[in-house]
């Protein structure tokens, strides 16, 4: 695939599963953030306020999630389900998305956005 310009164009070059599993993911990030700007960062979708919140990307059997390190140590326990690294979180693609989770983990972000912007 080209690199995409737009996060509509991104998600439309995946096959359909993968496409209501990035939609779905895109919706609920965006409502935990709805102050955001969406933008295309390093070929992927990426939410940011003051910097990026999170990334996220599709592939053939799960849809990729990275919120940065923090997030990923600050709620270990809830991700015990998931396979994770340092910075990315893989959903699959045929299980329902973690809804609150995901929503915590943005807002954790926003939370660590805002200060790092107050710093400054």
């Amino acid at each position: 695939m080209s690199q995409a310009q737009e996060i509509e164009q991104y998600i439309s070059s995946f096959p359909e599963p993968t496409q209501s599993q990035l939609k779905a993911l895109r919706s609920i990030i965006t409502n935990a953030a709805p102050k955001s700007t969406e933008v295309i960062s390093y070929g992927m979708p990426a939410i940011k306020q003051n910097k990026v919140l999170v990334y996220f990307a599709g592939y053939k059997n799960h849809i990729g999630f990275y919120p940065t390190t923090q997030p990923i140590i600050f709620f270990k326990d809830k991700l015990k389900k998931y396979k994770t690294s340092k910075g990315a979180i893989q959903f699959p693609i045929n299980n329902p998305l973690p809804v609150r989770l995901i929503t915590a983990i943005v807002k954790f972000r926003m939370k660590q956005d805002a200060a790092e912007a107050k710093k400054k």
